[in-house]
């Protein structure tokens, strides 16, 4: 059945989420389409990470849905989320810090590997050849990120900022439609923050996906996103464009403590 274009990409729609008596999240919506650069931002505590949960299926909603291309994917579980098209990175770098970069890659693409654990387990031909494949594709994807010639480096020895940039790698490996990058500048210096710009950018391009960003940085988020959404307290106060958000006085008193 063909996806209409009001149902196609990633949709949450009046998504709340409790701990016990506590709402961290209440009545959030969002929409991100193929090619939309989207901002996700708030204070601290605001619940742009527990939103982040909730989408890609690490939380269940407490009310509310969210769709992927007008099918609903709440109560699904991450993998069958990510199968669905939706991948993410995380605000603390989650890599196997003991493998390889490219091994990192590759990981990315198993869950469409048809060799199973047999295959693993006695090395089949399938298997050979799924990985002749998996390497090829992954060094691709790793000379499209600049990290090919660091193949061979344990993750763990990478400097930070090629860390972020191979977390994003083995997102994509899995093929996303939608990517969510959790607050990708977090640690970064003035320079990696500015290659990790334009690295989004190329992404957002060159993959031609949409991408969702929580960050703090609100230079970078100004800079490159082109709609953001804004939680307060677990509630939406403000939806735009850059300039609309920056100058809404609800989003200034949040920011600042004060009214405008």
């Amino acid at each position: 059945m063909k996806t209409s274009h009001a149902a196609a990409g990633l949709e949450a729609r009046c998504v709340s989420r409790n701990f016990g008596g506590l709402r961290a999240v209440t009545d959030f919506s969002l929409h991100v389409k193929c090619g939309d650069l989207v901002g996700l931002i708030g204070p601290n505590g605001a619940g742009k990470t527990t939103a982040f949960n909730v989408i890609t299926g690490v939380y269940g909603p407490s009310a509310g849905t969210v769709c992927m291309n007008g099918r609903r994917i709440d109560g699904y579980n991450p993998v069958q989320i990510n199968r669905c098209g939706i991948a993410r990175t995380f605000q603390n770098i989650r890599l196997f810090q003991n493998l390889t970069v490219l091994d990192n890659v590759i990981v990315g693409f198993n869950q469409s590997a048809e060799h199973g654990l047999f295959g693993t387990i006695f090395r089949t031909a399938k298997f050979a050849r799924e990985r002749a494949a998996s390497e090829a594709r992954g060094m691709e994807l790793l000379r499209t990120l600049r990290l090919d010639d660091k193949a061979d480096y344990i993750a763990k020895n990478l400097p930070y900022g090629d860390q972020r940039r191979l977390e994003i790698a083995r997102a994509l490996a899995t093929n996303p439609r939608i990517l969510l990058l959790d607050e990708p500048a977090a640690g970064m210096n003035p320079q990696e923050k500015k290659e990790l710009m334009d690295l989004i950018r190329f992404i957002r391009g060159k993959f031609d996906i949409g991408i969702l960003v929580i960050e703090h940085d609100m230079k970078l988020v100004m800079s490159i996103c082109e709609y953001l959404t804004v939680l307060d307290h677990g509630e939406t106060i403000a939806t735009g464009t850059p300039d609309e958000v920056q100058n809404d006085p609800k989003v200034i008193e949040a920011y600042l403590g004060e009214p405008a």
